[in-house]
């Protein structure tokens, strides 16, 4: 199945967890150490216990101030990496807060869309892809695409797969899923960094 249709069937839990995911690939964007979205992952897998989500979700906020500090600013100014970090911003921004009915199915497709937004602007050798061209990857037409963005794919398709009819042990895959490609996306914003140094 496509991108877009494991996103279609996916039950609210999936969806909360997809979308989580898709940002916490993106935390290196906005200066976020591992840990901060650590609390979300736990109300996830076990909402009966400790905080609930809408709680860890404004101590995140609290950790990453600079997400308020440009209200209304439009993620389509500035270089590539200035985009991608106002598209990261957004994600945490939009967060519902309680993951359930139309909001959370809502987020999580945003989320789906910013992230793969987010590998192509820091793609250095891609294409000028479009959002049509992003649309028509998440709806599994993948000929000529970038292999960081590819990678973000696979890795959104896994979760959704990893999920569908799946416990905890389930949810402790997606979170080592969602490290790995952090520590993709870690590696590639330390590298910008270096090339402009």
């Amino acid at each position: 199945m496509s991108l877009v249709e494991l996103i279609a069937q996916a039950d609210e839990r999936a969806l909360a967890a997809s979308g989580l995911a898709c940002l916490d690939r993106c935390v290196p964007l906005l200066g976020g150490d591992d840990e901060v979205l650590r609390p979300l992952w736990t109300s996830l897998a076990d909402p009966a216990a400790g905080e609930t989500w809408g709680e860890c979700l404004e101590r995140a906020r609290a950790k990453l101030p600079a997400l308020f500090e440009e209200p209304g600013e439009e993620p389509g100014a500035g270089s590539g990496e200035d985009r991608a970090v106002q598209l990261a911003r957004q994600m945490l921004a939009t967060a519902p807060a309680v993951p359930a009915g139309a909001e959370v199915r809502e987020w999580a497709d945003a989320c789906s869309v910013a992230a793969l937004r987010i590998h192509r602007l820091l793609e250095v050798m891609a294409p000028a892809d479009g959002a049509d061209t992003i649309d028509s990857r998440r709806e599994g037409r993948t000929e000529g695409i970038s292999p960081l963005v590819a990678a973000e794919l696979r890795r959104q398709i896994a979760v959704l797969e990893l999920l569908a009819g799946s416990g905890a042990g389930g949810l402790r895959q997606v979170l080592a899923v969602s490290t790995e490609g952090r520590r993709v996306l870690r590696a590639v914003v330390s590298r910008r960094a270096r090339g402009r140094s």
